[in-house]
Protein backbone atom coordinates (compact mmCIF):
# COMPACT_ATOMS: atom_id res chain seq x y z
CA UNK A 1 0.00 0.00 0.00
CA UNK A 2 1.82 3.12 -1.25
CA UNK A 3 -0.85 5.62 -0.23
CA UNK A 4 0.60 8.04 2.33
CA UNK A 5 4.11 6.68 1.98
CA UNK A 6 6.98 9.03 2.91
CA UNK A 7 10.69 8.84 2.24
CA UNK A 8 11.75 9.29 5.87
CA UNK A 9 9.18 8.14 8.50
CA UNK A 10 11.41 9.35 11.34
CA UNK A 11 10.45 12.95 10.46
CA UNK A 12 6.73 12.34 10.94
CA UNK A 13 4.90 13.18 14.15
CA UNK A 14 2.82 10.04 14.71
CA UNK A 15 1.07 11.33 17.84
CA UNK A 16 -2.62 10.46 17.78
CA UNK A 17 -4.79 13.60 17.91
CA UNK A 18 -7.31 14.19 20.66
CA UNK A 19 -10.77 12.77 20.16
CA UNK A 20 -13.26 14.90 18.32
CA UNK A 21 -15.83 16.17 20.87
CA UNK A 22 -18.70 14.42 19.04
CA UNK A 23 -17.04 11.01 19.41
CA UNK A 24 -17.82 10.81 23.13
CA UNK A 25 -21.45 11.72 22.35
CA UNK A 26 -21.71 8.90 19.83
CA UNK A 27 -20.24 6.33 22.22
CA UNK A 28 -22.39 7.51 25.13
CA UNK A 29 -25.48 6.33 23.23
CA UNK A 30 -24.15 2.77 23.05
CA UNK A 31 -25.33 0.05 25.42
CA UNK A 32 -22.63 -2.47 24.49
CA UNK A 33 -21.21 -4.69 27.22
CA UNK A 34 -18.67 -6.56 25.09
CA UNK A 35 -16.36 -5.30 22.36
CA UNK A 36 -16.30 -7.24 19.09
CA UNK A 37 -12.73 -7.20 17.78
CA UNK A 38 -11.67 -7.94 14.21
CA UNK A 39 -8.03 -7.63 13.20
CA UNK A 40 -6.67 -8.64 9.82
CA UNK A 41 -4.68 -7.83 6.72
CA UNK A 42 -5.81 -6.29 3.45
CA UNK A 43 -5.22 -9.36 1.29
CA UNK A 44 -4.34 -13.02 1.45
CA UNK A 45 -2.13 -13.08 -1.65
CA UNK A 46 0.95 -15.26 -1.14
CA UNK A 47 3.07 -12.99 -3.36
CA UNK A 48 2.56 -10.05 -0.99
CA UNK A 49 2.63 -11.96 2.30
CA UNK A 50 5.95 -13.69 1.72
CA UNK A 51 7.02 -15.97 4.53
CA UNK A 52 3.52 -16.17 6.00
CA UNK A 53 2.34 -19.36 4.29
CA UNK A 54 3.86 -22.80 4.90
CA UNK A 55 5.43 -24.42 1.87
CA UNK A 56 2.91 -26.43 -0.08
CA UNK A 57 -0.09 -24.33 0.95
CA UNK A 58 -2.70 -25.11 -1.69
CA UNK A 59 -5.39 -22.61 -0.79
CA UNK A 60 -4.27 -19.27 0.60
CA UNK A 61 -7.65 -18.10 1.92
CA UNK A 62 -8.30 -21.37 3.73
CA UNK A 63 -4.96 -21.09 5.52
CA UNK A 64 -5.26 -17.32 6.12
CA UNK A 65 -8.59 -17.93 7.88
CA UNK A 66 -6.89 -20.28 10.35
CA UNK A 67 -4.65 -17.39 11.43
CA UNK A 68 -6.94 -14.33 11.30
CA UNK A 69 -10.60 -13.68 12.13
CA UNK A 70 -11.19 -11.20 9.28
CA UNK A 71 -9.95 -9.79 5.98
CA UNK A 72 -10.21 -6.34 4.45
CA UNK A 73 -11.23 -7.58 1.02
CA UNK A 74 -9.57 -5.30 -1.53
CA UNK A 75 -10.06 -7.79 -4.37
CA UNK A 76 -13.66 -6.66 -4.80
CA UNK A 77 -12.46 -3.12 -5.56
CA UNK A 78 -10.84 -4.28 -8.80
CA UNK A 79 -13.58 -6.58 -10.00
CA UNK A 80 -17.26 -7.17 -9.31
CA UNK A 81 -17.61 -10.38 -7.27
CA UNK A 82 -20.18 -12.87 -8.47
CA UNK A 83 -22.57 -14.54 -6.01
CA UNK A 84 -20.81 -17.82 -6.78
CA UNK A 85 -17.38 -16.36 -5.95
CA UNK A 86 -18.67 -14.95 -2.69
CA UNK A 87 -20.18 -18.30 -1.78
CA UNK A 88 -16.86 -20.01 -2.49
CA UNK A 89 -14.96 -17.57 -0.28
CA UNK A 90 -17.54 -18.00 2.46
CA UNK A 91 -17.28 -21.80 2.42
CA UNK A 92 -13.49 -21.72 2.79
CA UNK A 93 -13.61 -19.93 6.14
CA UNK A 94 -14.72 -20.89 9.68
CA UNK A 95 -17.98 -19.73 11.24
CA UNK A 96 -16.46 -16.82 13.16
CA UNK A 97 -14.62 -15.33 10.17
CA UNK A 98 -15.74 -11.98 8.71
CA UNK A 99 -15.24 -10.30 5.31
CA UNK A 100 -15.00 -6.53 4.77
CA UNK A 101 -15.26 -6.05 0.99
CA UNK A 102 -14.36 -2.76 -0.67
CA UNK A 103 -17.01 -1.47 -3.08
CA UNK A 104 -15.96 -1.88 -6.69
CA UNK A 105 -14.10 1.01 -8.32
CA UNK A 106 -16.78 1.27 -10.99
CA UNK A 107 -18.86 3.02 -8.33
CA UNK A 108 -16.19 5.20 -6.72
CA UNK A 109 -13.59 5.92 -9.38
CA UNK A 110 -15.03 5.41 -12.84
CA UNK A 111 -18.64 6.55 -12.45
CA UNK A 112 -17.80 8.69 -9.41
CA UNK A 113 -21.14 7.98 -7.72
CA UNK A 114 -23.19 8.90 -10.81
CA UNK A 115 -25.63 6.50 -12.50
CA UNK A 116 -24.61 3.63 -10.25
CA UNK A 117 -27.93 2.02 -9.29
CA UNK A 118 -27.26 -1.04 -11.41
CA UNK A 119 -23.72 -1.55 -10.10
CA UNK A 120 -24.66 -0.97 -6.47
CA UNK A 121 -27.54 -3.43 -6.78
CA UNK A 122 -25.26 -6.03 -8.32
CA UNK A 123 -22.57 -5.53 -5.69
CA UNK A 124 -24.96 -5.62 -2.74
CA UNK A 125 -26.73 -8.69 -4.09
CA UNK A 126 -23.42 -10.51 -4.40
CA UNK A 127 -21.93 -9.63 -1.00
CA UNK A 128 -25.15 -10.52 0.82
CA UNK A 129 -24.19 -14.11 -0.02
CA UNK A 130 -21.59 -13.84 2.72
CA UNK A 131 -24.62 -14.00 5.05
CA UNK A 132 -23.47 -13.90 8.69
CA UNK A 133 -19.84 -13.67 7.56
CA UNK A 134 -20.33 -10.19 6.09
CA UNK A 135 -18.73 -7.74 8.47
CA UNK A 136 -19.09 -4.41 6.67
CA UNK A 137 -18.54 -3.11 3.16
CA UNK A 138 -16.71 0.15 2.57
CA UNK A 139 -16.56 2.86 -0.05
CA UNK A 140 -13.16 4.41 -0.70
CA UNK A 141 -13.55 7.65 -2.61
CA UNK A 142 -10.95 8.89 -5.07
CA UNK A 143 -8.31 11.33 -3.80
CA UNK A 144 -9.77 14.02 -6.06
CA UNK A 145 -13.42 13.49 -5.07
CA UNK A 146 -14.19 16.79 -3.31
CA UNK A 147 -17.01 18.37 -1.28
CA UNK A 148 -18.25 20.19 -4.38
CA UNK A 149 -19.83 16.82 -5.20
CA UNK A 150 -21.41 16.42 -1.76
CA UNK A 151 -24.84 15.82 -3.31
CA UNK A 152 -23.50 12.73 -5.10
CA UNK A 153 -22.26 11.31 -1.81
CA UNK A 154 -25.52 12.22 -0.11
CA UNK A 155 -27.59 10.41 -2.74
CA UNK A 156 -25.29 7.39 -2.61
CA UNK A 157 -25.74 7.12 1.16
CA UNK A 158 -29.48 7.74 1.08
CA UNK A 159 -29.96 5.08 -1.62
CA UNK A 160 -27.59 2.52 -0.14
CA UNK A 161 -29.41 -0.73 0.82
CA UNK A 162 -29.79 -0.50 4.59
CA UNK A 163 -29.44 -4.25 5.11
CA UNK A 164 -25.77 -3.99 4.12
CA UNK A 165 -23.68 -2.31 6.86
CA UNK A 166 -21.27 0.19 5.34
CA UNK A 167 -18.42 2.61 5.93
CA UNK A 168 -16.92 5.46 3.90
CA UNK A 169 -13.32 6.61 3.50
CA UNK A 170 -12.88 10.24 2.51
CA UNK A 171 -9.48 11.03 0.99
CA UNK A 172 -9.44 14.59 -0.26
CA UNK A 173 -8.14 17.19 2.21
CA UNK A 174 -11.07 19.53 1.57
CA UNK A 175 -13.40 17.19 3.49
CA UNK A 176 -11.29 17.71 6.62
CA UNK A 177 -9.97 21.27 6.33
CA UNK A 178 -13.35 23.01 6.28
CA UNK A 179 -15.07 22.43 9.62
CA UNK A 180 -18.52 23.26 8.30
CA UNK A 181 -18.14 20.79 5.42
CA UNK A 182 -16.74 18.13 7.73
CA UNK A 183 -19.56 18.39 10.26
CA UNK A 184 -22.22 18.47 7.53
CA UNK A 185 -20.76 15.25 6.16
CA UNK A 186 -20.48 13.64 9.58
CA UNK A 187 -24.11 14.52 10.31
CA UNK A 188 -25.06 12.72 7.09
CA UNK A 189 -23.08 9.66 8.19
CA UNK A 190 -24.66 9.69 11.64
CA UNK A 191 -28.19 9.98 10.26
CA UNK A 192 -27.73 6.90 8.07
CA UNK A 193 -25.45 4.96 10.46
CA UNK A 194 -22.48 5.08 8.12
CA UNK A 195 -19.16 4.36 9.83
CA UNK A 196 -16.49 6.98 9.27
CA UNK A 197 -13.21 5.23 8.39
CA UNK A 198 -10.03 6.42 10.10
CA UNK A 199 -6.79 6.15 8.13
CA UNK A 200 -3.47 6.25 9.98
CA UNK A 201 -0.66 6.66 7.45
CA UNK A 202 2.55 8.66 7.52
CA UNK A 203 1.96 11.07 4.67
CA UNK A 204 -1.70 11.92 5.27
CA UNK A 205 -2.09 12.97 8.88
CA UNK A 206 -5.15 15.04 7.90
CA UNK A 207 -7.11 11.79 7.51
CA UNK A 208 -6.47 10.89 11.15
CA UNK A 209 -9.62 12.67 12.32
CA UNK A 210 -10.73 10.67 15.41
CA UNK A 211 -14.37 11.41 14.59
CA UNK A 212 -16.63 8.39 15.09
CA UNK A 213 -20.11 8.49 13.56
CA UNK A 214 -21.24 5.10 14.90
CA UNK A 215 -20.06 3.05 17.89
CA UNK A 216 -17.77 1.25 15.45
CA UNK A 217 -14.09 2.09 14.95
CA UNK A 218 -12.96 1.08 11.45
CA UNK A 219 -9.23 1.77 11.32
CA UNK A 220 -7.00 1.28 8.29
CA UNK A 221 -3.51 1.33 9.77
CA UNK A 222 -0.56 1.76 7.40
CA UNK A 223 2.82 0.97 8.88
CA UNK A 224 5.93 2.63 7.49
CA UNK A 225 8.21 -0.40 7.83
CA UNK A 226 9.96 1.45 10.65
CA UNK A 227 10.51 0.96 14.37
CA UNK A 228 7.79 3.53 15.07
CA UNK A 229 5.20 1.07 13.75
CA UNK A 230 5.20 -0.70 17.12
CA UNK A 231 4.82 2.41 19.29
CA UNK A 232 2.07 3.66 17.00
CA UNK A 233 0.16 0.44 17.66
CA UNK A 234 0.72 0.89 21.40
CA UNK A 235 -0.87 4.33 21.12
CA UNK A 236 -3.84 2.87 19.29
CA UNK A 237 -4.33 0.28 22.00
CA UNK A 238 -4.53 3.02 24.60
CA UNK A 239 -7.09 4.97 22.56
CA UNK A 240 -9.23 1.90 21.89
CA UNK A 241 -9.27 1.11 25.61
CA UNK A 242 -10.62 4.62 26.23
CA UNK A 243 -13.29 4.17 23.57
CA UNK A 244 -14.27 0.80 25.01
CA UNK A 245 -14.80 2.38 28.41
CA UNK A 246 -17.04 4.97 26.73
CA UNK A 247 -19.18 2.43 24.86
CA UNK A 248 -17.36 1.24 21.72
CA UNK A 249 -19.20 -1.76 20.29
CA UNK A 250 -16.94 -2.94 17.48
CA UNK A 251 -13.32 -2.59 16.45
CA UNK A 252 -12.35 -3.32 12.86
CA UNK A 253 -8.59 -2.86 12.58
CA UNK A 254 -6.77 -3.70 9.36
CA UNK A 255 -3.01 -3.60 9.06
CA UNK A 256 -1.27 -2.49 5.88
CA UNK A 257 2.39 -1.95 5.09
CA UNK A 258 4.25 -0.22 2.29
CA UNK A 259 5.98 -3.62 2.06
CA UNK A 260 3.05 -5.91 2.81
CA UNK A 261 5.06 -8.96 3.91
CA UNK A 262 5.43 -7.32 7.34
CA UNK A 263 1.67 -7.01 7.88
CA UNK A 264 1.24 -10.39 9.63
CA UNK A 265 4.11 -9.53 11.98
CA UNK A 266 2.58 -6.22 13.00
CA UNK A 267 -0.84 -7.85 13.30
CA UNK A 268 0.57 -10.53 15.61
CA UNK A 269 2.17 -7.88 17.82
CA UNK A 270 -1.09 -5.93 18.02
CA UNK A 271 -3.24 -9.00 18.69
CA UNK A 272 -1.01 -10.07 21.58
CA UNK A 273 -1.40 -6.61 23.11
CA UNK A 274 -5.17 -6.64 22.55
CA UNK A 275 -5.50 -10.05 24.19
CA UNK A 276 -3.67 -8.81 27.28
CA UNK A 277 -5.49 -5.48 27.48
CA UNK A 278 -9.03 -6.78 27.00
CA UNK A 279 -8.75 -10.31 28.37
CA UNK A 280 -9.66 -11.95 25.06
CA UNK A 281 -8.14 -14.91 23.25
CA UNK A 282 -7.84 -13.93 19.60
CA UNK A 283 -5.54 -16.32 17.78
CA UNK A 284 -2.07 -14.84 17.27
CA UNK A 285 -0.99 -15.42 13.65
CA UNK A 286 2.28 -17.21 13.06
CA UNK A 287 4.81 -16.72 10.26
CA UNK A 288 5.75 -19.97 8.55
CA UNK A 289 9.24 -18.57 8.02
CA UNK A 290 10.51 -16.64 11.09
CA UNK A 291 11.25 -13.05 10.15
CA UNK A 292 11.86 -9.72 11.79
CA UNK A 293 10.06 -6.56 10.81
CA UNK A 294 13.17 -4.65 9.78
Amino acid sequence: MKFGQVEDPSKIDFTLPEDHPKTAEILKKSKAKDLEIRIGCAKWNKTDLKGFYPKGTKDELTYYATQFNSIELNATFYGMPSPEQVQTWKEKTPADFRFFPKITNTVSHFRRLLNITDVVTQFATSVLNFDEKLGMVFLQLHDNFKPKDFERLEKFIEDWPKEVPSAVELRNNEWFSDEEVFEKTMALFEKHRITNIIVDTAGRRDMLHMRLTTPVAFVRYVGANAESDYTRLDDWLERIAEWKSEGLEKLYFFVHQNIEKASPLLSAYFIEKVNTEFGVEIHVPQMAEPKTLF
